[in-house]
């Protein structure tokens, strides 16, 4: 017998649609992936999830929604989906050589940060060094802080921590933004933000916390070492959509197309979080629309089994 649902990726949108489907008892199985639990697995303490007033680790909240997704009847799997098939129903969903069958499909699978690849960035990773100025801008208050990207995403994460911290310098390899003319504007007339151009990080230093970082000219060579205490790096998301190719609707920068909001053009095929919102991307609406496509798998069963 097929799944009545599963849901790939173990992050919160598939964790929030796997409490409200096994709610409605479809007992769902989420392939979790190896490292479950997304963008929050990286993310210290989290101050604007609601329900948590004095703020809680994200591998917290990780835990406590896969704890209630347990309860209700929710089975994992900790393993990554290497391949589906929606061509026909019941729907496929592989893990290597095994065939996983379903009659609904949720694909949470989420989209990873883009990071700059150095060793000492891994090593400082919540301890300074962070790529969602939103979620962690507001613990920089009076501080001085980096941004690395030359986007409008840098633009925005830059204007916005401009808030909270003291300074903030951003670091671009090319001499020119890639940002739309409007959001280089604002970051430029901002004499909080200043530019350094034609360079990159060559290293983050600190023990226990950001401390400084070492910056590399990369028409010189030369290096100098800059003291923050603050490192976000904006150059980009990259969505988890490899296996979906082919498969289902993806747009230019990699996400998945949706209509009305979490469906996929496929019946019983439905989508939730990063893979397809490369807006927003914050915890809180990843689980947002994990419940509106758990709620969307619950009408469509629900016409199945009528008579």
């Amino acid at each position: 017998m097929p799944e009545k649902l599963i849901i790939i990726g173990g992050g919160p949108a598939g964790l929030s649609a796997a409490i409200y489907a096994a709610r409605e008892g479809f007992e769902p199985l989420v392939i979790a992936g190896f490292a479950a639990g997304g963008q929050l697995l990286l993310t210290t303490v989290v101050e604007n999830y609601p329900g948590f007033p004095d703020g809680i680790d994200g591998p917290e909240i990780i835990m406590q929604m896969r704890t209630q997704a347990e309860k209700f009847g929710t089975r994992f799997i900790n393993e990554n989906a290497t391949g589906v098939d929606f061509s026909a129903k019941p729907y496929k969903v592989y893990v290597d050589e095994k065939a996983y069958e379903a009659q609904s499909v949720i694909v949470a699978t989420g989209a990873d940060s883009v990071w700059l690849g150095i060793e000492s960035e891994k090593k400082l990773m919540g301890k300074g060094v962070s790529s969602c100025a939103t979620c962690d801008g507001p613990f920089y208050k009076g501080k001085d802080v980096v941004v690395v990207g030359g986007g409008d995403t840098a633009m925005e994460d830059s204007i916005f921590l401009t808030r909270f911290a003291n300074s903030v310098t951003v670091v671009h390899r090319r001499d020119i933004l890639r940002a739309s003319k409007i959001m280089q504007e604002k970051a430029k007339s901002n004499q909080k933000i200043k530019f350094i151009w034609n360079s990159t990080i060559d290293e983050i230093k600190g023990d226990a916390k950001v401390s400084s970082v070492v910056i590399k000219d990369l028409n010189t060579g030369v290096k100098t070492e800059l003291q923050v205490q603050g490192v976000f790096i904006a150059i980009g998301h990259r969505p988890n959509t490899d296996i979906f190719k082919g498969k289902l609707k993806i747009d230019e920068k990699g996400y998945l197309v949706t209509e009305n909001e979490v469906e996929t053009g496929i019946e019983g095929v439905y989508v939730a979080g990063d893979v397809f919102d490369s807006y927003y991307r914050q915890a809180v609406t990843a689980s947002s629309s994990g419940v509106k496509a758990a709620l969307r798998v619950r009408e469509y069963l629900s016409d199945l089994s009528s008579p």
